[in-house]
Formats: structure tokens, C-alpha cells, sequence
């Protein structure tokens, strides 16, 4: 099986497991994921979801935000780039990840709560080159619950 460029993930995933003084198994059980599956990550077989990088963020105590950026889930420099929608200005999921005062499930729940309207409204059609819907009519989804 061929190596990923997945921006150094798995050498970083790695260094982090070390440096908590876990075992790939105890990292594993930790983040929920199968420890076959995270040692093919840390030799960059395999490039994880948003949903497991989160997990294994969490289990490490460490941002999740850092391991989007490295598996290219994110871009580091965004702020002025190209949104997802391939337009020029800031990308609002990675404001939304880099705040520093959010939870990363609150992250989470914004970031679905964003592409939701965004759905709703058009903007996958509008990338494409499509019609988009007329203002006003729909209820918008009912925010998540953010207790912790």
C-alpha cells in the first residue's frame, strides 16, 4: 500500500501518542477507533475522517484543529485564501475551528449547523453554476443541544 501525503499526520499523531506516554492500543480504545486502523494512520496508509481526527484529538487532549491542518482538512492560512465554495474571502469553518473558546463539540454542531444553510440556500448549486432558491420559506434547523 502506497503512502498518503497527509502533511506529516501520522509522524505527528505519533510523536503526540509518545508524549502522553500512551500505546497505540490505549490511544485506540481511547479515541473509539480499532487499533489496526490508527497504526495505518500514523504510517500514512490511511487518511482519517473529520469525525476520527476529532476523536483522537480529544483523546490526546490536544487541538483538533492542529491534526485538521495537518491531514489537509484544513488550510493554515485560509483566513485570505479561497473558501470552500471556491470563492475568494474567509472561510467560516475555519474561523469556526480556530476559536479558541468553543468546544470541539460546539465546533462541530456550528460547522453542520453553517453547511445546513448553506445546503438549504442553494450554495452547492451555486458553486456548480446552478439556480439558486429564492429567499425567505423554510424553518432553519433547530440549533443542537450544547450542554456538556
Amino acid at each position: 500500500m502506497a503512502s498518503l501525503n497527509v502533511g506529516g499526520l501520522g509522524e505527528y499523531l505519533r510523536e503526540q501518542r509518545r508524549n502522553a506516554q500512551l500505546s497505540l492500543r490505549q490511544l485506540a480504545d481511547a479515541a473509539g477507533v480499532s487499533n489496526p486502523y490508527l497504526s495505518q494512520i500514523e504510517r500514512g496508509l490511511r487518511k482519517p475522517s473529520a469525525e476520527v481526527l476529532q476523536q483522537v484529538a480529544k483523546a490526546l487532549r490536544i487541538s483538533a484543529e492542529t491534526l485538521y491542518v495537518r491531514a489537509g482538512i484544513l488550510d493554515a492560512e485560509r483566513g485570505s485564501g479561497t473558501a470552500d465554495d471556491g470563492t475568494h474571502g474567509p472561510d467560516t469553518r475555519a474561523v469556526i475551528f480556530a476559536d479558541p473558546v468553543l468546544t470541539e463539540r460546539q465546533k462541530q454542531a456550528l460547522v453542520q449547523i453553517y453547511d445546513a444553510f448553506r445546503h438549504e440556500n442553494g450554495a452547492d448549486d451555486a458553486a456548480a453554476g446552478g439556480p439558486r432558491p429564492a429567499d425567505g420559506g423554510d424553518t432553519p434547523p433547530a440549533p443542537p443541544d450544547f450542554q456538556k
